[in-house]
């Protein structure tokens, strides 16, 4: 193999950072990385966005440099992405501090409603059983985040984590606050509106979980390729017939039925939230298997069966 060369410019002044002489044809775009924070120990790997033009996209770590549309002289694109954080660090922060927040309000504690000792509980059973399903929820998404969920992009920039944790954090304390304030009222239809949720919060619960599983053995020999994912012989993975990222289905499933459950406005407009931006995710992940795979079934649908 004839050796090559790199130059990498800023993308934004076109100015040259670093030339690279002698690098190997079949260099990853990860191995020129390695090589350009050699050079500039302050933007490590994670910070680095490596292109072929100014404004295109992101070049993945596996990409190899024989087999871009590059002469023996590449000439590459860098642009700074800030300071990072890793998505295993972000899931916890996010999904822990809704898990205590809900407790606070729970609990009722003084601060929060000015109760007198006649009023620090519910009477109310519903009340105990929204406080159970909202902890076993952020809890499996903990258990998720250590032990299921591989990422194939390892960090986010880490000034998102102030945005995503006001959202999560902010939602649990609205939900909480009127779900275990004194003057709740329950569910119209009692028991039987309640069991129906339980029972409908469980059975998404169960395919949210089933589904991440069933992505993370796509990737289980460390592979950050894309893969079409298809059903297993686990039955909550058959939605995967008929929608790209069923996960999605069941987490807006799974509010739904706490919005049943608590029979609260504000946990409807959290559901509403959710599904626009999980619709919004589904989309773009739906075109990417559309584009990287030309026999992607094309009777699937981003996130509703025969609709959206």
């Amino acid at each position: 193999f004839v050796s090559s060369q790199v130059e990498i410019l800023d993308w934004e002044t076109k100015k040259q950072l670093c030339f690279l002489d002698k690098v190997e044809p079949n260099a990853t775009i990860r191995e020129i990385r390695l090589m350009f924070h050699k050079l500039y120990p302050r933007w490590y790997p994670a910070r680095q966005s490596i292109k072929l033009d100014p404004k295109g996209k992101s070049l993945r770590d596996e990409e190899i440099l024989q087999h871009l549309p590059v002469g023996t002289t590449a000439t590459l694109y860098f642009k700074d992405l800030g300071p990072q954080i890793g998505w295993t660090t972000v899931f916890l922060i996010e999904y822990t501090g809704p898990l205590f927040i809900y407790f606070v309000f729970y609990f009722r504690m003084t601060f929060v409603y000015g109760l007198d000792e006649r009023f620090t509980s519910s009477p109310h059973p519903v009340v105990n059983l929204a406080c159970i399903c909202h902890s076993f929820h952020y809890i499996k998404r903990l258990i998720e985040t250590v032990f299921v969920h591989r990422f194939s992009r390892g960090t986010m920039p880490l000034r998102n984590i102030v945005k995503n944790c006001l959202y999560y954090w902010g939602f649990a304390a609205w939900l909480a606050y009127y779900i275990n304030h004194p003057l709740y009222t329950p569910p119209s239809y009692g028991k039987k509106q309640i069991n129906f949720a339980v029972i409908m919060f469980l059975l998404c619960e169960a395919g949210n979980f089933s589904i991440h599983v069933a992505l993370s053995d796509l990737q289980r020999n460390g592979s950050k390729t894309c893969k079409i994912p298809y059903p297993t012989k686990n039955p909550f993975t058959w939605l995967f017939f008929f929608v790209s990222c069923p996960n999605y289905t069941y987490e807006v499933g799974t509010w739904i039925s706490f919005t049943i459950m608590t029979q609260c406005v504000p946990v409807g407009l959290f559901t509403l939230l959710c599904f626009i931006q999980m619709t919004v995710w589904a989309k773009d992940k739906h075109c990417t298997y559309l584009r990287e795979f030309k026999d992607y079934p094309s009777h699937r649908m981003p996130i509703i069966p025969f609709l959206l």
